[in-house]
């Protein structure tokens, strides 16, 4: 049997649509009173805790943790239409983005009842933040090459390497982190791996800021030196990090942040066109008709995460189209507008748009790295 890339999307759901019609009001209300401005790739960019609270005190947050944890026990489809409203606009959702998209599906998954009780209420509620400890200097979309070790220790386990390219770590209260817990086997590179919870309060973490070329401060270099680590913080099973990541990447790559991160910028760009302050263009509406076709693909995708199936594949193609759309977008805004357009939102969204651009394919695994995986997906060598 033919492997499918990505899985049919099913048919749609009245109650979906009144729920995207109040997200759309309660956003443009916000928007109205000053609340916040629309941007570009907010949910890397852009925090704003009293914002993300506000989220909460909706049940829109932890949406699909369950309610003994503090969630609301929404489906993966409901999460889905509030993640594609929040991001059209460009809201602020930087403080809770990774907490409430990988942290708290994985924990749901492989975490313990005490990790479940201690973490999951306050990510529902937004007062707590999560980063990714995953990317490493040298290793790339690599993520077997990792060189953070973990060794036994009395009671725990002890954590030394660095983490790269690691956003928002200067506000988050952790990260799973990816660690080499065995001695690496060059034949069987993805054994022992495993995941701990670092608490990037503890002694030993020193977090640097790299800043962009536009002085912004969105990533940090972790340097974990001999960081203590409880038993009762690690994650899942010792050796299983590498299973463990992998399904977290489901996650991670397949979500309407890989095509949406500049859709105000292609919205300001229609405005434009109709305004006269942009010139007409086939390429725009070629790029609309890309955007609905990585619509349906990552809402497809967002059913089948809901049923409970392996995701990884058409995450993957969901990724590389998707990222390359929203680069696409930025480019063909540069050239037909610039930073010098006559409407002086477009230029500020222009310009944000081009600054964010080189990270576009590169976060979450290079094009490259995907296309790889995407190639063994369908058997092929």
């Amino acid at each position: 049997m033919r492997t499918r890339l990505v899985p049919p999307a099913g048919v749609s759901d009245p109650a979906l649509a009144e729920l995207r019609t109040q997200v759309r009001t309660f956003l443009h209300e916000q928007i109205d009173a000053g609340v916040f401005t629309p941007g570009i790739d907010t949910w890397l960019t852009r925090w704003n805790p009293e914002f993300t609270r506000a989220l909460a005190a909706r049940g829109w947050l932890g949406m699909t943790i369950p309610v003994e944890y503090g969630g609301h026990g929404r489906s993966f489809m409901e999460r889905f239409v509030v993640t594609e409203e929040l991001l059209a606009v460009g809201a602020p959702v930087a403080a809770q983005w990774v907490a409430d998209r990988q942290a708290a599906p994985s924990l749901l998954k492989y975490g313990t009842e005490e990790q479940k009780q201690r973490f999951l209420p306050g990510i529902a509620a937004g007062q707590i933040c999560w980063a990714i400890g995953m990317s490493e200097p040298e290793s790339g979309s690599d993520l077997a090459g990792v060189k953070t070790r973990a060794t036994r220790t009395d009671g725990g386990w002890s954590v030394t390497g660095t983490k790269l390219w690691t956003s928002g770590a200067h506000y988050a209260d952790a990260f799973f982190a990816l660690a080499r817990s065995a001695p690496l086997d060059p034949a069987h590179r993805h054994d022992g791996l495993s995941q701990f919870i670092v608490l990037l309060d503890s002694p030993g973490v020193t977090i640097r800021p790299i800043l962009s070329m536009s002085g912004d401060h969105h990533f940090n270099e972790v340097i974990l030196d001999e960081v203590f680590v409880p038993d009762d913080l690690v994650l899942g099973r010792i050796g299983a990090g590498w299973e463990q990541v992998t399904s977290e990447l489901g996650f991670e790559r397949s979500g309407p942040e890989r095509f949406l991160s500049t859709f105000g910028l292609l919205d300001g760009l229609v405005g434009g066109v109709a305004a006269g302050t942009a010139p007409r263009d086939t390429r725009i509406g070629a790029i609309i008709g890309r955007m609905v076709g990585l619509h349906g693909m990552s809402t497809a995708v967002s059913e089948s995460l809901q049923r409970g199936e392996n995701a990884e594949l058409a995450a993957s193609v969901v990724k590389v189209l998707g990222t390359k759309t929203e680069g696409d977008v930025a480019d063909l805004a540069d050239e037909l507008c610039g930073y010098t357009a006559s409407d002086e939102g477009l230029a500020d969204l222009v310009r944000a748009g081009v600054m964010q651009r080189p990270g576009f394919t590169l976060r979450g695994g290079t094009s490259e790295i995907l296309r790889g995986v995407i190639a063994r997906g369908l058997g092929m060598r």
